[in-house]
């Protein structure tokens, strides 16, 4: 378990991650199944994924940050501390490749 309040920080904000990441399939799940993005009108889908899936890459990211700077700064060894600033990284990543390589 991670001592340091950092170390804290950074395994919870790699959960939050997950749940939010989980709920935005949820919510995009159901809303194909009900059609909602078959046709081009406006619906509450088009909201809600992105009230989901901006805050959890902001909480991946924050995770690597926090991560690294508890293991560089206060000497932090947690094995789910690295786990979750292994996952951040893997986020950031992502996002870099995102906006770096539009599609």
């Amino acid at each position: 378990m991670p001592k340091t309040k950092l170390g804290r920080w950074s395994v919870w904000l790699i959960i939050v991650f997950f749940v939010l990441f989980i709920l935005m399939q949820i919510i995009a799940a159901v809303g194909r199944s009900q059609g909602a993005f078959d046709s081009d009108s406006f619906n509450a889908y088009q909201i809600l994924i992105p009230i989901t899936i901006i805050p959890a890459g902001i909480c991946g990211l924050a995770a690597f940050f926090t991560g690294i700077i508890s293991i560089i700064k206060s000497k932090e060894r947690s094995v789910f501390v690295f786990l979750a600033t292994a996952i951040g990284f893997f986020v950031l990543i992502f996002l870099l490749g995102e906006i770096l390589f539009p599609h």
